[in-house]
């Protein structure tokens, strides 16, 4: 069995989850919209789902629509937020997920829309005083987007204070929270966001299906035209057996939340400790290492590799039958290496591979020290 360290990519579905999709598939095959009893009977089960989600934000179930995961969760936001509540100006990072960058230049190319990107700091943050500068000087309606955590180094942003600048200077608020719903807790009453971005195979759900929250409100239409499901934000029959596998591995991740992320923080604390006195001239990306300032799931490391063996690397640790990454799996197949990375890392740790390893409550100490031991046998052995 191959050593998986690749959770921020996607995650293991539960059994708990797997048996009650499994459960609906088999008996709960009517169209929600169908006006008959079986598919009345689907339509009272995504219900129940979509108020059992809210009540863990603390916002009303009409604030909650189910989407395709969290790019069609962002691109609902994005797009809908220029072409039916005339934003015309956009505040961004050159570090978000793609879902969101590419998004972004998309609508600049073809609504001719304001793009501005505040800058991120060396350590991989998001300078906030800039942030503010260019709030204070916006004229135009706008819209800030800017990630929870970051998919590659693992930067938290303060949701509540960035949420609170927004409404000072009247902008709304996206963020795209895939890599922070389920792990961290949510009050969305306390962070005044305007919409966030979901999806459920980041917490040991389905993939396939996420959530768009949208604020009660604001207008937001349907990108996807041909139905008036999801109240008019998402045309489409409703993929129930998928819902209800969202609505369960979120439940089960808010349940075990203490008890799991202590678990996989003694991981990555160990891993950490073992990296820094095995592997001298290790370098920790960003703020990964500092448990206050990242997320407890991933951490993202330049390793001491000459250029002529970095190509090849996660190959050959693929090889070994460990499961990691260089950035986000949407990525994958790209030669360009990592957008984010670029941003705060110099030319020559560029050449140098970086590697993201990211846990789960799946994961061992033994696993963590087998793949330090194979690390050691690759980045110590003579080129």
């Amino acid at each position: 069995m191959p050593i998986y360290l690749d959770n921020a990519a996607t995650t293991q579905v539960r059994e708990e989850v797997a048996d009650k999709m499994a459960a609906v598939l088999k008996s709960n095959y009517g169209n929600p919209s169908s006006t008959h009893s079986v598919g009345r009977s689907s339509k009272s089960i995504l219900e129940q789902c979509r108020k059992r989600i809210a009540a863990h934000f603390n916002v009303k179930s009409s604030e909650i629509v189910f989407t395709a995961g969290g790019t069609e969760a962002d691109n609902l936001v994005l797009r809908s937020a220029v072409c039916h509540l005339y934003v015309k100006h956009i505040i961004s990072s050159r570090i978000e997920h793609h879902a969101v960058g590419h998004t972004i230049t998309s609508l600049e190319d073809s609504e001719k829309i304001k793009v501005s990107y505040v800058r991120v700091l060396d350590n991989g943050t998001i300078d906030l005083r800039h942030l503010e500068e260019l709030l204070e000087h916006a004229s135009e309606k706008t819209l800030v987007s800017l990630m929870h955590i970051n998919n590659e180094i693992g930067t938290i942003l303060d949701l509540k204070f960035v949420a609170d600048l927004c409404k000072k200077y009247q902008a709304l608020f996206h963020s795209d929270t895939v890599q922070s719903v389920g792990h961290y807790p949510l009050d969305l009453v306390q962070i005044p966001i305007d919409f966030l971005a979901a999806s459920a195979h980041k917490f040991h759900g389905p993939k396939g299906i996420g959530f768009a929250f949208v604020r009660s409100g604001l207008g937001l239409q349907s990108i996807i035209t041909g139905g008036a499901q999801e109240r008019g934000c998402r045309a489409g029959t409703e993929s129930l057996h998928d819902i209800v596998g969202l609505d369960e591995s979120l439940a089960l991740a808010y349940e075990h939340l203490d008890s799991e992320k202590q678990y996989i923080s003694e991981l990555k604390s160990h891993f950490i400790q073992r990296l820094k006195t095995e592997i001298p001239g290790t370098k920790f990306n960003g703020v990964c290492a500092d448990a206050s300032n990242s997320t407890y799931t991933l951490v993202n490391v330049c390793l001491p590799v000459s250029s002529e063996k970095a190509p090849l690397f996660l190959f050959q640790l693929d090889l070994k039958g460990i499961a990691c990454s260089k950035g986000s799996a949407c990525q994958s197949g790209s030669d360009k290496g990592s957008h984010v990375l670029r941003e705060i890392l110099s030319k020559d740790d560029l050449q140098k591979p970086s590697v993201r390893f990211s846990f789960s409550s799946f994961n061992t100490k033994e696993e963590l020290d087998e793949v330090i031991d194979t690390l050691k046998e690759l980045v110590l052995e003579p080129a």
